[in-house]
């Protein structure tokens, strides 16, 4: 009993050990546009013949077997490599919709995947221009700021301002001899005066 269960054990071990395991290399490339690269697909299994085919995803969580084959033709060119036939995927002049995750499967046996990023060349006047064009309206946002702030305050002054000329009230002025009615009789009043100290006692005043 014991020999059927190492005999068995033997023979899973063997199993696994000869199980298709498929690698691909480079696992990440990053190129900028106009250039070349290339993908291999490597079989665990190098003695046997194999074919490989290529699918493209956008990202690594998407499934491989929905994405889109490969095809070779124009600027894409598919190679073999060692005994797998397909086993290099090359891209010439490369552009930045060409960026995505490439899988490769040999025998209904999926590889890990290789991603490809593609950026787009920065020239040195074209960086100046937009460190330029971002100073620029850093300072554009800071005066505008600058503005508003001051806006702001003197909004606040005129506003102060008219509120203490609200609470401010004109003393009112009363004079001394205000409602008082000097009758003059007709004449001046010191001219009426004198009239009236040269009068005899008993005479009434003009006024009176």
């Amino acid at each position: 009993m014991r020999c059927l269960l190492g005999f068995a054990l033997i023979h899973m071990s063997v199993a696994l050990n000869t199980a298709l395991r498929v690698s691909q290399k480079p696992r990440f490339y990053g190129v900028t546009t106009r250039g070349s690269v290339c993908f291999y697909c490597l079989s665990s299994k190098q003695h046997l013949e194999a074919r490989a085919r290529w699918y493209k995803v956008g990202e690594y969580h998407e499934e491989p077997d929905k994405g889109e084959e490969v095809k070779a033709g124009g600027r894409i060119d598919i190679r073999a490599k060692a005994l797998t036939e397909g086993g290099c995927l090359c891209i010439q002049d490369v552009h930045v919709e060409d960026r995505g995750v490439f899988f490769c499967r040999v025998n209904n046996t999926w590889g890990p995947g290789s991603e490809l990023q593609v950026a787009r060349p920065l020239s040195r006047i074209h960086a100046l221009h937009k460190t330029e064009m971002k100073d620029g309206l850093i300072v554009l946002h800071a005066l505008l700021l600058a503005v508003c702030i001051a806006a702001m305050l003197l909004r606040q002054r005129k506003l102060k301002l008219e509120k203490q000329d609200s609470e401010y009230e004109e003393p009112e002025t009363h004079h001394v001899y205000e409602g008082l009615a000097v009758e003059t009789c007709g004449g001046g009043l010191y001219e009426e005066l004198s009239v009236y100290y040269a009068q005899p006692e008993g005479a009434e005043a003009p006024w009176e």
